[in-house]
């Protein structure tokens, strides 16, 4: 088999896992409580999957019934991106609680498909999560996670463990536990309090309907007030006055509520003393205030009919502004440039995506700048992925060498020499079917610095819109700021089908 054989074997395999990629299911788990060993564990294993990227956890609200809610913990985890996915048939996940007793339990999460890549088609990594652990206040939690099947008897497992504590009743998540909702977490009294004199503060507070004793401490260093009220009557606000033996203003204000489903043990509330506002003191007559009003409702007229004035003269000159700007406001287009390995890449191709940002308002995408996720991806997933999200895909030739590349460039990056992998063979290859298509045909363009013919190898590109940029710059810019779908001959389209027929 030649080299140009073997490469279109594996370019067609590259497809083939593509569109098993595009059209086979994507695996979610199913997951169930399992205790004691996997039933893998006792079956020896040749290979084993390993182990996982990560693993987090948080609490979450779920709402039971009406006023009610569960939390629970919210586990996440992401797979290792490597070969040994194709072996992972599940996720066993434990957990143990470390407080006034000890809780443990185990669920088994399988996955609904057999993976076929080690990340998703998107291009993202595997992420799994499971929502069912119920969550205590104040508790130590171990969270162990291992991939199934396990390693073998007498062998090291990979694993994967963290540590999660609970918060207690004033977290935004866990007060509407119901044991701190009848603690009083989601009561606001709305406290204020301020300085009568210098000898009595005065506390202002909404009541609870969960009880109706209260005590309200005044705190600098020391306590210098205290106040026990109770209420018999269905109030909604009181006030009470505390009597200081010192300094009050900026003292902290805690008020202790007296529930009877919590008892001495109710969550307390605090606020800040500030100094009460003074009464107002009525000023003399003054004879000039009846005569301002008579020209208040003047005045109001008068600038009642300058802001008319003013909000008709920036509506005109906005719709003036927006008559004026060109049609070419718009957001910028994606475009993809293709190109031989034998174009100079700083000289050329850098210079022509520069115009492109410069002059067409165009967003450039080039491989030489993403070579990261090419790597992640693969050659063939990028192209395609790039190909969806683009709105133009250029394919820039060249009827010669640029001598000045070997002289200046030399084996520096960007240069023929340095670009190992030349996409476009691939490219061309890839979309030469939608070269047959009127629908897609508009989306292709082939730019020439100057006049020429398109080889031989790329005959079928002659279906696809010609510019030479040293002469065509204008009508190529309005090419891309004007997208419009472009219809094609059927003689044409016959030479494209021929051509990519003997490809």
């Amino acid at each position: 088999m030649g080299g140009g054989d073997l490469a279109m074997s594996l370019m067609l395999l590259n497809l083939a896992a593509l569109c098993w990629g595009a059209v086979s299911p994507e695996p979610t788990i199913q997951c169930g409580p399992e205790t004691g060993p996997s039933p893998e564990w006792m079956v020896r294993h040749t290979l084993t999957p390993g182990d996982l990227r990560d693993l987090r956890v948080e609490p979450v609200k779920r709402s039971v019934a009406l006023e009610d809610y569960s939390i629970l913990m919210n586990i996440s985890w992401i797979l290792r991106a490597d070969a040994s996915i194709r072996l992972l048939k599940a996720t066993k996940i434990c957990v143990t609680g470390k407080s006034s007793f000890q809780s443990y339990g185990c669920v088994r999460c399988n996955y609904t498909e057999v993976f076929q890549t080690q990340s998703r088609p998107s291009g993202g990594k595997w992420m799994f999560f499971y929502i069912g652990f119920p969550v205590e206040l104040n508790t130590l939690y171990f969270i162990g996670a291992h991939n199934i099947p396990n390693a073998n008897m007498n062998e090291d497992s990979p694993s994967m463990s963290v540590n999660f504590t609970s918060p207690g009743c004033l977290d935004h998540i866990m007060k509407y536990k119901k044991k701190c909702i009848e603690a009083g977490s989601l009561w606001d009294p709305n406290i204020t309090a301020c300085k009568k004199n210098e000898n009595m503060v005065e506390v202002n507070f909404t009541i609870s309907p969960l009880g109706n004793r209260y005590m309200v401490l005044i705190l600098t260093n020391t306590v210098i007030g205290t106040s026990v009220s109770e209420y018999q009557e269905k109030l909604t606000r009181t006030s009470v006055m505390v009597p200081v033996t010192g300094e009050s203003e900026g003292a902290v204000v805690q008020l202790t509520p007296y529930f009877h489903t919590c008892g001495n043990d109710c969550i307390r509330r605090k606020g800040t003393v500030v100094l009460c506002p003074k009464t107002g003191v009525p000023f003399p007559p003054d004879n000039r205030k009846s005569m301002l009003s008579g020209w208040l409702p003047l005045l109001a007229l008068l600038v009642a009919t300058w802001v008319l004035v003013l909000g008709i003269c920036l509506t005109w000159r906005r719709e003036k502004i927006k008559m004026s700007l060109p049609s070419t406001m718009l957001l910028p287009i994606k475009v993809l440039v293709v190109y031989p390995s034998e174009i100079c890449f700083h000289h050329t191709v850098c210079y022509f995506a520069e115009f492109l940002q410069n002059h067409c308002r165009s967003q450039v995408i080039l491989d030489k700048w993403q070579k990261k996720k090419i790597a992640e991806m693969g050659p063939v997933q990028w192209l395609t992925t790039q190909k969806k999200t683009a709105d133009k895909v250029i394919f820039l030739l060249s009827n010669d060498v640029s001598t000045i590349c070997d002289g200046t460039c030399g084996k520096s990056e960007g240069s023929p020499c340095e670009n190992s992998q030349d996409l476009f063979p691939l490219a061309f290859n890839l979309f030469c079917s939608d070269l047959r298509s009127q629908t897609h045909q508009h989306k292709y363009i082939v730019v020439h610095f100057r006049e020429a013919d398109t080889k031989d190898d790329y005959n079928a590109l002659n279906v696809c819109p010609k510019y030479c940029l040293m002469k065509d710059a204008t009508s190529f810019c309005t090419e891309l700021l004007h997208v419009e779908q472009q219809a094609s001959t059927s003689k044409r389209l016959g030479a494209c089908h021929n051509r990519c027929s003997s490809l």
